[in-house]
């Protein structure tokens, strides 16, 4: 198993309850990254019903911060079950508290359709992942133990704080193991970028999500994945904030958006 498969793995306990482990590798600062514990909420929603084997919609709201390196539990509940999806939601406990509510829906993504039309967005153009600097913790401001996982190159005009002029930010994703991204991943790898305000207000930390949402659009292919995020509204210290993931030959894999909180440094 890949160290992500291994770090979001669940047990089953009966009648829908689950225990999993929550990592310290995968964190902003001292809090678990928002995808990182999706992630575990999804393990065990997808444990239910192998039928629907892929994320097709995913909805989580953060009630209160993750606690690294800690357990917790899963408590989930199949809302229902059709012929092409399944839906169900899950709420992710430690320490008694509610910390995230998660609504999904799943499908099967290799599924065929029998209409031919197809409308999507091209990958921007952006420098290969060998002429883009890693991300950086002294660049935002915060520690990124998530950087123990994922190799994150961002775009050379978009990788210093408050340089590029613009709240967006651009570049490339993979696992440091070098595990093939899957379904799952593209909606970890949505919320593992800089918030998009890097590039335009500096050193803003960690930015805690209030409300993520993300479309599964087809399974990844194998390799780096380029992703692309902007925000197109602030106001009183909330962004919301818009994203693409597109895999290794330039297709659409994931879109999203999130409603963030800015917080004063």
């Amino acid at each position: 198993m890949s160290q992500y498969e291994t770090e979001t793995a669940v047990v089953a306990e009966g009648d829908g309850h689950y225990r999993a482990h929550v990592g310290s590798n995968w964190s902003i600062g001292s809090n678990p990254n928002g995808g990182y514990l999706v992630s575990i909420a999804m393990r065990a929603l997808m444990a239910q019903h192998p039928r629907h084997p892929d994320p097709l919609t995913v909805t989580a709201h953060y009630l209160r911060p993750g606690v690294p390196d800690t357990d917790c539990t899963i408590e989930t509940r199949i809302v229902r079950t059709g012929r092409q999806v399944t839906s169900g939601r899950a709420t992710l406990i430690q320490d008694g508290k509610e910390r995230i509510e998660v609504l999904a829906g799943f499908g099967d993504l290799t599924m065929t359709s029998e209409i031919d039309s197809t409308l999507s967005i091209p990958a921007p153009e952006i420098p290969d992942p060998e002429q883009c600097p890693q991300r950086s913790a002294d660049e935002q401001g915060v520690d990124l133990p998530l950087l123990n996982r994922l190799d994150i190159r961002l775009h050379p005009e978009e990788a210093r704080a408050g340089t590029a002029g613009r709240a967006r930010v651009s570049g490339w994703i993979r696992f440091l193991d070098d595990t093939p991204p899957d379904a799952l991943a593209a909606v970890l790898f949505t919320d593992a970028f800089p918030p998009s305000m890097f590039g335009l207000l500096g050193m803003i930390g960690w930015v805690p999500t209030l409300e993520l949402t993300v479309h599964v659009r087809r399974r990844p292919a194998p390799g780096w994945m380029k992703g692309q995020l902007v925000t197109h509204d602030l106001a009183d210290g909330r962004m919301v904030e818009d994203g693409c993931l597109w895999d290794s030959d330039g297709n659409l894999v994931a879109q999203s958006r999130q409603l963030g909180l800015l917080l004063k440094q």
